[in-house]
């Protein structure tokens, strides 16, 4: 089963890669009317977020760079960076080497207790690094969609 489900995951940042390589850094930085983020903000949540569920969640180190927490936490928004954010490129790279980790270290990690039980801002309760770790393939696909309706609106403006 762990198997399939990194398989999975395989599947699903695919499809993640595969939107940021076909993404301008100039489309990447366009939030449309009705939106708080860009595509950009969009991806480097998706690897922010998964590094915080499956390793800082289990007490293990992050190793997305440091400046990725005030550019992709929860609650940031581009129109509050005061720097210049990682280009697609950076992003992109963070994504597949996240991946490549994440399959390193689930095998067997699945029924991990996490350090400490966490809720999500939706009230969903977590006890293992296997239930962070499934939920993050929802989170990304949440937000893959998200970028998609970015990538909408933007070209209808």
């Amino acid at each position: 089963m762990e198997n399939m489900i990194l398989k999975h995951m395989d599947v699903v940042r695919g499809i993640t890669i595969s939107i940021l390589e076909k993404t301008t850094e100039e489309a990447a930085n366009i939030t449309p009317k009705g939106f708080n983020n860009n595509i950009r903000w969009n991806l480097g949540h998706i690897a922010f977020i998964q590094e915080k569920l499956v390793f800082g969640l289990a007490g293990e180190p992050m190793q997305t760079p440091e400046s990725y927490e005030s550019f992709f936490g929860a609650g940031t928004k581009p129109a509050d960076w005061t720097e210049a954010a990682p280009s697609l490129e950076e992003i992109a790279k963070v994504l597949k080497d996240q991946a490549h980790r994440i399959k390193e270290f689930m095998p067997h990690q699945f029924d991990k207790q996490l350090i400490t039980p966490f809720t999500n801002k939706a009230g969903i309760n977590f006890t293992t690094v296997g239930e962070t770790f499934l939920f993050s393939f929802y989170h990304e696909a949440m937000h893959v969609e998200t970028i998609k309706q970015i990538g909408k609106a933007a070209a209808a403006q």
